[in-house]
């Protein structure tokens, strides 16, 4: 009887998830190995760390990077399997007897190795300059990462004739990307696009000869080198310094995810990489960067947007490198069938059938009708000859926007849609690449019974080691600031103990907000990072559901949604820990009459930019269904960042038509009817919500109180939307903004753009409208007021 207890006892025991613990490491020897949740440190300053970094849900690519966090996330110089990321559960990084680097996927599928073998002593080791080494008794180095470059390369990494550096495929998604930086047949370093269906070699110019680039191909070496004091020499005579030459600083030369090449210097007064050179200063004329049938303009003081043709549509909502297909069908040997959109100052680059010479309009427009495959046609004026060209374009690639090109240039589209194509809005995707979870199943292997009897008894022996140890490895958690950080890269947040936050909030002394979720509080991380610490009402759920919960949160990435650092759950403690935000909220700053007419416009836009996102455009479909001034913060710049989603109504995507809520969730004011009267609840509730937190912001009129200076203003939120309507009415009746002025906030002294403001308080009430269908989705909102319709898209 005692001995079939045992027994299942320890099937017991085998059957639950055993803790695991973070190591680190200086080094490993033969018959050692790392796990997911282990650390090699470079010796002797620890300036790098190796190990298993997360790139998704229970996905982990081996990975080398700075110890310190600079920025949004660890730094990473270097990866393994960037393409071919390994499961959470089992899988190690083993230095086998024989000399083999390996490292296998849940310990059965071999994902990478290094491809050596030696009988002598050997030993893995992280260096201080970044280098992973594998090396033998005696010295000789049998491996090393700097000879296997991914998308980095380090001071004093040489870059050899074996050497391609291989862009990341988005700033989150880490598998190799479009862009490389390798030596060509002509030993000349050369930038390379290798899209899903064009190639193009675009640095050094290919139009030119290679010495009037400034480059040699009579050195064969094939060789290059940045050293610490960010100067560059390469064999073909390319040679930059950097803009902070002659410092010895932390830098790295990166193949960067938009195809540019640049070097990164670490200023180490703001702890954050500066751009200190690159290869080029207009993003535009990197090919590829909104794939085919697209245009790229870019302005000093933004971004570069991406636009599709007129009549076209994307490929792909959220990956711009897929470019845009036609909406429309052409018919190939009817000329009369097809017309000519004209776009001014816009040019593409390659894909000629030919350039044709001294061509008159109607002669070049006939040519590309001629021709099936002709998708339009570029007409150039020739200055030195005093003639027009004609070059009819196969493929609509590389098109690029700018006021530097005054010849138009037509697009081939049906007659019968010349009248109703609409001009393409630029588009400037904020969303991250979708990260798919690792999901694999492995064959389990056959395992006698003898075996696993014995597997049986050593738990029993192992149970008692387990219980004598705990308490040790619970304090040994805690230990180190440095490992924490390693804990972070491994898991994607940092949990915090009570006492650690307890300490950092001085025992909760500085509330600095509250709401129906919790009491939020000022704090100061143990790495001196100033946050907002929301200590939650007292929650029933266990730590594995309410680390769910957040994760998920956790994992949506967006210039205007607040971002988690962490969370605490002990007993019945309950914490987030969040940025901190220097303007708090959007309520406190309409009260201090501190808001502009620009800041307001760009809280609007930015809110509902934040809100689009959680609508429809990452991994999961977000209801946050409690927008309101007090959960929109505003931070050093007054950028908007939607916060707290404590009431947020988490969804798959199959599931957006089964919604169940078991309780109305908001705030009274800015509620939607839908909840009142019992209705299908859907993303459109915070269409509402906004409609009426743009309205308080153009009026200053609070749905539930009053403005900053007097309560008697204080309207319900449909006497608001009607008061504003009528003033509308007013206005458009008059044919005169006096009314207009009317509903606007004194505070702004009439200092406004008439125009905007008009845009603004029709897109406001056209959400706050309570049929369901007549309000706009928050990506139209958008769209609307970026109001950067294709200025030179002419019809004809």
């Amino acid at each position: 009887m005692a001995t079939l207890l045992r027994f299942l006892l320890s099937s017991l025991l085998l059957s639950l998830p055993l803790p695991s613990f973070s190591r680190t490491y200086t080094s490993l020897t033969k018959g050692s190995s790392l796990s997911t949740r282990d650390f090699l440190v470079s010796t002797p300053d620890a300036i790098f760390a190796a190990g298993f970094f997360s790139v998704g849900e229970n996905s982990y690519c081996f990975s080398v990077w700075f110890a310190e966090r600079y920025g949004d996330n660890h730094t990473i110089v270097w990866m393994a399997n960037r393409d071919q990321p390994v499961n959470g559960q089992h899988t190690k990084l083993i230095l086998q007897n024989s000399g083999n680097l390996e490292l296998t996927d849940a310990g059965q599928l071999l994902v990478w190795s290094s491809a050596t073998e030696s009988s002598s002593s050997v030993q893995l080791e992280l260096h201080d300059n970044g280098n992973l080494i594998l090396s033998t008794s005696d010295g000789q180095n049998l491996w090393q990462s700097f000879d296997s470059a991914t998308d980095t390369l380090l001071p004093e990494q040489l870059f050899t004739r074996n050497s391609i550096l291989v862009s990341s495929r988005s700033k989150t998604n880490y598998s190799s990307g479009f862009y490389k930086l390798y030596f060509g047949s002509d030993n000349v370093l050369h930038l390379r696009y290798e899209g899903p269906e064009i190639t193009n070699v675009f640095w050094p110019d290919p139009t030119l000869v290679i010495w009037t680039a400034g480059r040699s191909t009579y050195n064969s070496s094939k060789v290059a080198m940045l050293n610490s004091s960010g100067y560059f020499l390469s064999s073909d005579t390319l040679q930059f310094n950097t803009s902070d030459c002659g410092v010895r600083l932390q830098r790295r030369l990166v193949m960067d995810v938009d195809g540019n090449l640049r070097v990164y210097s670490l200023d180490k007064a703001t702890q954050s990489w500066q751009v200190t050179w690159q290869q080029s200063s207009e993003p535009c004329s990197i090919p590829g960067i909104c794939g085919a049938n697209s245009i790229c303009s870019s302005a000093p003081d933004s971004e570069r947007k991406c636009t599709c043709l007129p009549g076209y549509k994307m490929n792909n909502l959220t990956d711009w490198s897929n470019g845009c297909e036609p909406d429309f069908k052409l018919s190939c040997n009817d000329t009369v069938s097809s017309g000519f959109v004209q776009l001014l100052n816009v040019q593409y680059n390659g894909y000629d059938l030919g350039s044709f010479t001294n061509y008159t309009f109607e002669s070049c427009k006939n040519l590309c009708l001629s021709y099936c495959e002709c998708k339009g046609f570029q007409y150039t004026f020739d200055l030195v000859n005093g003639y027009y060209s004609c070059k009819p374009k196969t493929i609509l690639f590389n098109g690029y926007r700018s006021g530097d090109f005054p010849d138009p240039m037509y697009i081939r589209v049906p007659t019968i849609n010349l009248n109703t194509i609409k001009p393409s809005r630029d588009l400037n995707l904020q969303c991250t690449a979708q990260i798919t979870p690792l999901d694999r199943t492995y064959e389990r292997k056959n395992q006698d019974w003898v075996k696993s009897f014995l597997w049986c008894t050593l738990a029993i022996g192992a149970f008692e080691i387990i219980c004598l140890f705990t308490y040790f490895f619970k304090t040994q958690r805690r230990s180190s600031a440095k490992i924490q950080g390693y804990l972070q890269v491994a898991t994607g947040f940092r949990k915090f103990s009570y006492a650690e936050l307890k300490k950092a909030t001085r025992n909760f002394s500085e509330e600095i907000g509250q709401g129906g979720g919790g009491v939020v509080y000022k704090g100061m991380l143990s790495d001196n990072r100033v946050a907002a610490i929301k200590y939650l009402k007292e929650a029933i759920q266990g730590e594995a559901e309410f680390l769910a919960e957040i994760s998920t949160i956790g994992r949506l990435n967006h210039m205007n949604l607040i971002e988690i650092w962490g969370y605490c759950a002990e007993g019945k403690h309950r914490l987030l820990v969040y940025e901190y935000m220097e303007h708090g909220t959007l309520a406190n700053s309409l009260c201090s009459d501190k808001l502009d007419w620009k800041k307001r416009y760009e809280i609007a836009l930015g809110t509902a930019r934040g809100l689009a996102y959680l609508h429809e455009e990452c991994l999961e479909w977000v209801l946050h269904c409690d927008v309101k001034p007090e959960n929109i913060l505003l931070n050093s710049g007054y950028q908007p960042k939607v916060a707290d989603f404590g009431l947020s109504k988490l969804l798959n995507r199959s599931g957006i038509d089964n919604l169940q809520f078991s309780k109305i969730r908001g705030t009274r004011g800015y509620m939607a009817p839908e909840w009142a009267f019992n209705l299908p609840i859907t993303s459109k509730v915070d269409v509402y919500s906004y409609g009426i937190v743009v309205l308080e912001l153009i009026t200053g009129r609070r749905p539930t109180g009053g403005n900053s200076n007097d309560d008697s203003s204080a309207v319900e939120p449909r006497r608001l939307v009607s008061w504003v309507k009528g003033k509308m009415q007013e206005a458009d009746g008059r044919g005169s903004p006096t009314s207009v002025m009317g509903i606007v906030d004194p505070g702004l002294d009439g200092e406004f753009d008439m125009e905007r403001m008009e845009i603004l308080v029709k897109v406001a009430l056209k959400c706050a409208e309570e049929d369901i269908d007549a309000r706009p989705t928050m990506r139209e909102v958008v769209d609307i007021l970026l109001h950067q319709e294709s200025e030179g898209a002419v019809m004809f």
